[in-house]
Formats: structure tokens, C-alpha cells, sequence
């Protein structure tokens, strides 16, 4: 099939994507800007956790000498920074999310367009581009896999999808073609990669899978570059991405609204560090403590409701792991009633297995799937939580589009007070670095965030 084909999805994408060259409208590269900075202290948060440490050490031991900057600490190959800072983005379950694709763009892209804009000597404003262009890429594959079938089966959407955002934001500093473009997505089908496991045995697979989409990426966009050949339709021919991995694809996603429809406009910036699919549960249950003033000795039995996804995903013990508290909604309702979801420090491993929050995760029966929430999922996420208390009485609160996503999206102090949380010491330093991104000639990411720790 030629790329030109007008039949063929993943050369028409391309196509748009190069087309937009430098000419991305203004207020999507602002809100590119905002992504940057909530990913950047997810980044510089996440480096610290000791997961995190473990793949920045992967990459300097095997990336060879490079000059782009790993949060924590050295200097690798592009690859390989785009790999550990990734991980450290999706460190914390703090990174944003594209509700529909049912992933987390930023992980992905961000790390991936600063550490190659760093060796390339790219300036601010190209970098801003090339994560309007990854976030296109990205959330137009996840919508058109068919993203609710395609998580069930068991595929993590952010690294399966992911590693076509990088390849694309990877490819637009690279000043590829459309050809070259579509090359580089065809690369990117065959390195898609990640699966859901981590949610039912557990383990720390989940905390690579941006890092690996992020890497994969710019492998795919570096070997088009040099003038590796991908298969012609890589998203959407007959063994591509969007068919091999789902049961219900919709390639017609791939392409239709391009121009009109933006995946920029639909992010969701967490305001708390647990699974978006919850989010719903923890609003809920916050909106009713803080109405009618709930202690835990009032509580007799809590009742949810959420989509099937998060029924099947979100409903196991959350006392095991940072990560199962983190993707339990039995343990966040438990959280939101006697904690502050807000503070990253209660995800703790000191804290997950609190006494009071263990008592209080056991009055919370299974999450029950709900077709009201079905039929809204993923783009607009929805949730119910009833409570009975010992007095006989009963409380119930509904919520759907949380706070956080495009329905109800945080206020720009709101982003800025959570980056300094992140960011902790300098935070204000750090933010002023983002902001002053359309104007920077050359990236490079600030050498305080880029010390070694201890």
C-alpha cells in the first residue's frame, strides 16, 4: 500500500502531524505547557522513589555516553534518559490522564521530547510542538484500539499506546517527513508492548511502562530516520495495531476530527496519587465526610459503584503494596475518610497498612459494576458510594466527570500549588523554568533536579 493511499489511517495521520509543522494553534501549545510542568514534577517526585532509582540505574549502566540529563542524578543516551524519566513520571500514579484512551500521555511524551530536545540542542518552542504532536498521536491510537476491550483483554494502554506518542513527538524534533513519520509508527506497532498482570499478581511492571513507551518511541523515530522501513499501515492494516490487539477497534478514530478534535483538550491533571478510575470513589466519599462531618465509628457498611473496568481492576485488597493501594478503591474510600488523598505521603509503605485504614477498608464491599458508568466510560469517568451508618441512616453521593478532568479541571493555582508539592525545595525556581520554555534556545533541564542523590 503507498503511503499516500488515501484508505490508509496511519499515512493520514502522518500526514496531519507533519502537516501541523510549526504552526500548532497557540492555546494548545499553553496547555502543552501546563502538561509539561505537572509531568515535570511527577518527574522530579517520582526520581526519589526507589523503583524509579532502579531504572535510572539500568539506563546509565547501559546507555552509553550521552548529553541528555536522568532526573537524580548522570547523563545517557536520549533513549535511555527518555526510559528512567519516564519511569519516574509514572513513579506515583500522579501523572495525567487521556480518559477515553484510558492512558497517561505526559509519562510518555514529555520525558521523551526533553531528552532528545536536549541532544538535539532543540529549542523551547519546538520541544512545546512536538508534545502537541505526542499527545495526538498517542491518544488517537488509544481511542482507536477499541481502548475499553483492549485493557480487559489485558493490554495496559499507556505503553501499548505510548510508544506511538513518542515516536511522533520524537519524530516532529527529528524534522521528519510524513513518509518517515509514517515509517516510524509502523516501527512503533511492532515494539507496542505491556500487560495488565501487575493488577492481579502484582509486582513493578506498571512503573516502566511509560519509561519503555517513552524509549521505544525514540528508537522508532531515530530508526526511520535512518531510513529503516515500517510496515505501510502499522495502526490500522490487517494485522496492525488497532486489529491485532482488540476485539472491537475503531480505526475511524485514527482520522476523523483531525483539526477540530484535540486530545489536549480532553487531559485530566490528578489531583490525587491513585488509579483516574477511582477518582470518582475518593471525590465521592470526600464530598460526604466533609457534608456530614463521618468518623469511622459512625460507619456500619460502604457500598460502590464504578464501570466494569474498575470493578474487575480496582476492587482488590490495598494493603499489600504502594502500588495496590494505589489501584484498590476499597482502600481509597477507606483513605478519603480518615487521610488526605491529596498528600502523596499517604500512599506511603508506612502508611498503607494503618490499622484504622485496614479496619476501615473492610466495611467496603467488592466495587460493583454499574451500566450507568458503563455508558460514560472512559470519557467521562463515573462512580457512587454509599455508606450506612451504625444509626441506621444512609449516605450516598454520585460523581461523574471528577475533579481533575476536562469536565471539572483544576484551577492554575491548583496546578501550581500540586507542582510544589512535587517539587518540594526551589519549587518556584523550577516552575518559572517551564513557563520560560517558549522562549529557551536551547533545552536543558535545570542542574538542580539533575544531582546526584544519596
Amino acid at each position: 500500500m503507498a503511503a499516500d493511499d488515501a484508505t490508509n489511517p496511519t499515512a493520514a495521520l502522518a500526514e496531519f502531524l507533519t502537516a501541523l509543522g510549526g504552526s500548532v494553534p497557540a492555546r494548545l501549545t499553553d496547555i502543552a505547557q501546563d502538561c509539561v510542568a505537572d509531568t515535570f514534577g511527577c518527574m522530579i517526585f517520582g526520581a526519589a522513589l526507589p523503583w524509579a532509582r532502579t531504572a535510572a540505574g539500568y539506563a546509565l549502566q547501559t546507555g552509553g555516553v550521552g548529553s541528555s540529563s536522568i532526573i537524580g542524578g548522570g547523563r545517557t543516551t536520549a533513549a535511555m534518559a527518555a526510559f528512567a524519566n519516564g519511569a519516574a513520571a509514572h513513579a506515583f500514579e500522579l501523572d495525567d490522564v487521556h480518559e477515553e484512551s484510558i492512558s497517561h500521555p505526559g509519562a510518555v511524551v514529555v520525558p521523551a521530547v526533553l531528552a532528545l530536545a536536549e541532544e538535539l540542542g532543540a529549542g523551547g518552542a519546538d520541544a512545546l510542538d512536538a508534545v502537541v504532536v505526542g499527545y495526538e498521536a498517542m491518544g488517537r491510537a488509544g481511542i482507536a484500539v477499541g481502548p475499553g476491550m483492549h485493557l480487559l483483554r489485558g493490554f495496559h494502554p499507556t505503553s501499548m499506546c505510548g510508544v506511538f506518542g513518542s515516536a511522533a513527538a520524537a519524530a516532529r524534533l527529528l524534522g521528519l517527513d510524513a513518509d518517515r513519520l509514517r515509517h516510524a509508527l509502523g516501527i512503533a506497532a511492532t515494539l507496542a508492548s505491556g500487560t495488565m498482570e501487575f493488577a492481579s499478581s502484582g509486582g513493578q511492571t506498571k512503573r516502566l511502562h511509560a519509561g519503555r513507551a517513552a524509549e521505544g518511541g525514540v528508537m522508532a523515530a531515530r530508526l526511520a530516520a535512518g531510513g529503516f522501513e515500517g510496515p505501510a499501515d502499522g495502526l490500522a492494516g490487517a494485522y496492525g495495531f488497532c486489529r491485532v490487539f482488540s476485539d472491537e477497534p475503531q480505526i475511524e478514530l485514527l482520522t476523523d476530527d483531525l483539526g477540530s478534535r484535540w486530545m489536549l483538550d480532553e487531559i485530566t491533571v490528578k489531583p490525587w496519587a491513585a488509579c483516574s478510575d477511582i477518582h470518582p470513589l475518593i471525590q465521592a466519599t470526600l464530598d460526604l465526610r466533609t457534608a456530614h462531618g463521618l468518623r469511622p465509628d459512625m460507619i456500619e457498611r460502604i457500598e460502590a459503584t464504578a464501570p466494569t473496568k474498575a470493578a474487575v481492576h480496582n476492587s482488590g485488597d490495598g494493603t499489600s503494596s504502594v502500588l495496590a493501594a494505589q489501584y484498590s478503591g476499597p482502600w481509597n474510600i477507606a483513605a478519603a475518610l480518615v487521610a488526605d488523598p491529596a498528600d502523596p505521603a499517604t500512599y506511603s509503605a508506612e502508611r498503607i497498612a494503618d490499622a484504622e485504614l485496614v479496619e476501615l477498608q473492610s466495611k467496603v464491599a467488592a466495587i460493583a459494576a454499574d451500566a450507568r458508568w458503563d455508558a460514560t466510560y472512559a470519557h467521562t469517568m463515573g462512580g457512587s458510594v454509599r455508606i450506612t451508618l451504625r444509626d441506621g441512616s444512609v449516605l450516598e453521593r454520585s460523581v461523574c466527570g471528577q475533579k481533575g478532568s476536562m469536565h471539572d479541571p483544576l484551577s492554575a493555582d491548583e496546578l501550581e500549588a500540586k507542582f510544589a508539592t512535587l517539587a518540594g525545595s526551589g519549587a518556584a525556581a523550577l516552575w518559572d523554568w517551564v513557563h520560560d520554555l517558549p522562549a529557551t534556545t536551547t533545552v536543558a533541564l535545570p542542574s538542580v533536579v539533575c544531582e546526584a542523590r544519596p
